[in-house]
Formats: C-alpha cells, structure tokens, sequence
C-alpha cells in the first residue's frame, strides 16, 4: 500500500463510523453558514482545544491540552492583525487534529454542500509534491472525511497547499483523493481564500453521491518525506448553503 494512503487509513479509520444519525428535523436544517472555527474563543498561545489529535500508532483521539506540547510540530492559536488564527508548524514532522462532525456542529451536506476556510503559506517544505512517494509532503492540508468504503477504509477529500504542483491536480490513493487547491508556485505569505462545493467534488471524484453527513474534519501539515519545514496559518472554516438558484 502507498505510504500516503497507509498513513491516511490508520488516521481516518477509527472515526469514520463515529457519526450518529439525525432526525429529519435537523436534516432540514438553518440556511446561514455554520461556523467549524475561527479560532476566537480561544487564548494566544494555546492549542486549539475544541479539536482533538489523533494518536499516530493507535486507532483513538485524543484530547489537546491547552499548553504546547512539542517544539517541533504543532498548532498553535495566535493574534494577528487583530484576529486569532491557527498556526501549524512543523519540522521534519507531521501534525493533524480532528474535528468529529457532532462536535460542537452539525453538517449536513443535503443543506451546506459548500466549504471555505482562510490560510496563508509561510514557508513550505522544498520540493514536496502529492503525487509521488518520495517527496509526498504536504504543507497545509484540509481533509473531509466520510463513510467506508466496500474495505472498510475511509473515503476522504484532501484539500491541499502544494509546495510545487499547479492548482488543479489532483492524485489517487486507494480511497483517498488530494486535490491541489493553492500552490506554492504562486507565491507565498498572502491569505487565500478556498471555497469548494464538496458534493460536486465528491460526485467528480467518486462517480457517486455523497453520504448526508460527513465524519469529520481533520487539518494536517507534514515535512517529513522531505525534511524539511512547513509553517502555515488556518482560519475562518465555515460550512456554506448552496448558492440562490443551484
């Protein structure tokens, strides 16, 4: 199996069935955006507490601490310009937390097929690129994760911020898909703003219709095929209606 797929399976496995069901009450849902996080409940300096951490050699979440607990991979909320962010630093490393679907909010997908989220790429690991096994590093990454497949393993959406492959790509590993949404070859250090319709993009890449309610969210960043470092800031995830008309 592909590192990248074996790495994404041992992570997404254990929550991909952790979802309870909703009633069709709740399935008819607000038409206002609904906010995952904007990291401004939180005090400078601590780790994004609402979120969870999987455990990278076991198949369980784990708690995140309000104080740091490494130097050399970890998230971070910090006050910039007036806002709080998420900071996710690492080095030679890699780092994700998780935020279950049912925790804190609810998606379904029948009524918020759209996702958008703010980060800006400080430095990127040199070289890296998501479709090969050698240099498969990922400086930013924002994963949708949903049902099992016919294996048993997570289906899941990688959204990524490439160190050098153009924006547009896109990679398969078994049931995991990476789509390039921004890329380091644009330049670096300014706020992008994503925005994705994950129903369309889930029907493209799957050739079927997505689950109502996905598992989770998981943010990631990774340097460790490469050795190098990734230092990027994440903000204002929200989840969208669809579009007047569509």
């Amino acid at each position: 199996m592909h590192k990248e797929c074996r790495r994404f399976v041992m992570l997404g496995i254990f929550f991909a069935g952790a979802l309870p069901g909703t009633d069709g009450a709740q399935a008819q849902g607000s038409q206002r955006p609904i906010i995952i996080d904007n990291f401004e409940s939180y005090t400078a300096g601590v780790q994004p507490y609402h979120w969870k951490r999987p455990h990278k050699r076991s198949r369980s979440l784990l708690d995140l601490e309000p104080a740091l607990e490494r130097d050399d991979d970890y998230f971070e909320v910090v006050s910039d310009a007036g806002n709080k962010r998420v900071r996710a630093y690492t080095k030679n490393e890699s780092v994700q937390i998780v935020r279950l679907n049912g925790d804190g909010y609810r998606w379904d997908l029948r009524t918020h097929p759209r996702l958008t989220w703010a980060w800006r790429a400080m430095q990127l690991p040199r070289g890296a690129r998501e479709d090969g096994e050698q240099y498969n590093d990922t400086g930013a990454a924002l994963y949708v994760t949903f049902g099992k497949d016919w294996l048993g393993r997570p289906r899941s959406i990688k959204y990524t911020y490439s160190s050098t492959l153009p924006v547009g790509t896109t990679a398969k590993f078994g049931p995991l898909w990476v789509i390039v949404v921004a890329s380091g070859a644009d330049g670096l250090g300014d706020w992008v703003r994503i925005e994705r319709n994950v129903v369309a993009d889930y029907e493209r890449l799957f050739d079927r219709n997505p689950p109502d309610e996905p598992v989770s969210i998981m943010l990631w960043g990774d340097s460790d095929n490469t050795g190098g470092i990734s230092d990027v800031y994440f903000d204002d995830i929200e989840l969208l209606p669809a579009r007047s008309g569509s």
